[in-house]
């Protein structure tokens, strides 16, 4: 059992108030499901922060037998890429990993590795909005501790052909944050460069930008695996919900974190 690792910090420990929050989250936001929805970006910081940007994406995402979690290594544990196989408990209750889509990988790029999980909030704090809106599903955390394009398009092509071998219906969830501790004028700009080819489903230049000019997004190469594998499931274009930054609830736009919510398909 992976045990949570950031309930009461990155979220509420209790049960009833954090189904309460994600509620406050979703009341401005109508819930309609898109089934042509095959992937999307979703910020990782402290629900307080990111939690309204990340209720945009989960109103919009259809149900799925399994959503697969590409997410950051923050930590530098475990192995570069880790699939987790245990179960994930959060104060919602717990929620089983789909092991016939773990067997179905080929395994050429991604481990299996508990240790890579065990202290990363990337992944987790998606889950309880997942419990939240949905009922009967399973998840594939998949955590990448490495910036690199062509790992990253191997990941997603893995995905795809697990995906495949199994006839599961998915949507794969890119757990990331964007521009990091930026004046906020900068971060905003910064960010629609790097935005701008996610929409586009454009890998290649997705990364040409975040080089270009250094931009601090930490789920680059989660973005990557999502946008491959979608693409290669027949996703043509992507939506950007909402983009907001820290600055946006703590009033201090000196030094932000940015967010963005996002749907492909």
């Amino acid at each position: 059992m992976r045990f949570p690792a950031v309930a009461g910090q990155f979220y509420p420990r209790d049960p009833a108030e954090l189904e309460r929050l994600i509620e406050i989250f979703l009341q401005d936001t109508e819930i309609k499901p898109d089934e042509k929805i095959l992937g999307a970006v979703v910020p990782h910081a402290g629900y307080i922060y990111s939690g309204r940007v990340a209720a945009k994406v989960f109103a919009r995402l259809p149900p799925a037998e399994t959503f697969v979690i590409t997410c950051p290594n923050h930590h530098g544990v475990g192995s570069v890429v880790a699939a987790s196989t245990e179960s994930w408990k959060t104060p919602l209750g717990d929620v089983d990993v789909d092991l016939e889509l773990v067997d179905a990988l080929p395994k050429q790029i991604i481990d299996l590795d508990e240790t890579a999980h065990k202290y990363e909030h990337a992944a987790e704090v998606q889950i309880p909005f997942l419990q939240y809106r949905f009922r009967n599903f399973k998840i594939l955390p998949i955590s990448i501790g490495i910036r690199d394009e062509k790992t990253a398009m191997e990941i997603g092509m893995e995905i795809k052909d697990a995906v495949e071998k199994t006839g599961r219906r998915v949507v794969i969830l890119a757990s990331s944050d964007f521009t990091h501790y930026e004046p906020d004028e900068i971060a905003r700009e910064n960010d629609r460069y790097a935005i701008e080819p996610i929409l586009k489903l454009d890998v290649s230049t997705l990364y040409r930008r975040i080089y270009e000019r250094g931009i601090t997004a930490c789920g680059v190469d989660p973005i990557g695996a999502m946008l491959t594998a979608t693409g290669a499931m027949g996703a043509e274009k992507g939506e950007l919900l909402m983009y907001a930054t820290s600055g946006d609830v703590s009033g201090d736009y000196t030094a932000v974190v940015g967010y963005a919510g996002i749907v492909i398909g």
